[in-house]
């Protein structure tokens, strides 16, 4: 059985008599799918106790983004996490979730501090999302000190978004192991996410370009020598951005968002693309080839 705790008070409880060993943690907004158990499945791998946290931020939702309308699926939720538990290899392992009923068991009444992490987060996504970040890093730094987890797992496919965690905890040298966790994808390619719900037959086939595109921009770089090869994959994102559907399409270094340096040895190719109301990212990972 899963234990489903719905305020602080009940985990606070449930966290002074947790048995010992380590805890490793998954952060969700809930509305899983086979990305997120990915990475619950990783964490009861490498951990006694793991702690999935279910909560709707409403400090990374911006004026126009309709925080009242994203899915909230507990009951579903808790239905694929006990499928998963179930697995006889997780025998003595225990799984639990976190779900607050109501924003302020995270964020009490008079609650006014924020966590920014600067220039990571005034590109990409953060240029049409201002405010974002700064709700993401509050928020997963306000559930840590709730939780004290070990270890904390976080998917790649929000790459920008690892890498502001990454840097938070960092900067604030926090004792808790970042495991990043690749991009799940579905048989066609495109990276598993919650908004693909609402994705049509035929926007699914206009979705399938972003991967399609980070794919062969990512073979330039790979087939060919560096600065030759950054050259060629410029003039391909530029030519494919050049249609309005594009939010962003971008080469830059892997480590720091910006552009690729003679110290660069990553790429990240970083796409957000508009199919419908619907608002997709993702990106690949390639490592430059030098000419010897």
């Amino acid at each position: 059985m899963i234990e489903i705790l719905r305020t602080l008070n009940q985990f606070d409880v449930f966290r002074k008599n947790l048995r010992p060993g380590t805890i490793g943690f998954v952060p969700t907004m809930g509305n899983l799918h086979k990305g997120h158990m990915s990475l619950v499945k990783e964490s009861l791998r490498h951990n006694d106790n793991t702690i999935v946290s279910i909560f709707v931020n409403p400090k990374q939702f911006g004026p126009s983004e309709d925080f009242e309308k994203y899915p909230r699926t507990l009951g579903r939720d808790n239905q694929v996490l006990k499928e998963l538990y179930r697995q006889e290899e997780f025998k003595g392992k225990l799984l639990t979730i976190f779900a607050p009923e109501n924003p302020e068991e995270v964020f009490p009444p008079g609650f006014s501090t924020r966590i920014s992490v600067g220039d990571l987060t005034n590109k990409l996504c953060g240029t049409n999302r201002p405010g974002h970040f700064d709700g993401v890093t509050t928020v997963v730094y306000r559930l840590f000190s709730i939780i004290k987890p070990h270890k904390a797992y976080f998917g790649q496919k929000d790459y920008q978004q690892y890498l502001v965690i990454k840097k938070m905890m960092e900067d604030l040298k926090l004792d808790i192991q970042l495991v990043p966790m690749p991009t799940k994808r579905d048989t066609e390619g495109l990276a598993l996410s919650s908004r693909n719900q609402y994705l049509n037959k035929d926007d699914k086939l206009v979705a399938l370009s972003l991967p399609s595109t980070l794919e062969s921009i990512k073979e330039l770089i790979r087939n060919n020598y560096w600065p030759e090869s950054y050259e060629k994959a410029l003039n391909s994102a530029s030519m494919t951005k050049e249609s309005p559907a594009w939010d962003y399409l971008e080469i830059l270094d892997a480590k720091t968002l910006e552009e690729p340096t003679e110290r660069t040895h990553t790429i990240i190719l970083a796409g957000a693309l508009k199919v419908g109301k619907t608002r997709l990212i993702d990106n690949k990972l390639v490592e430059i080839k030098y000419a010897r």
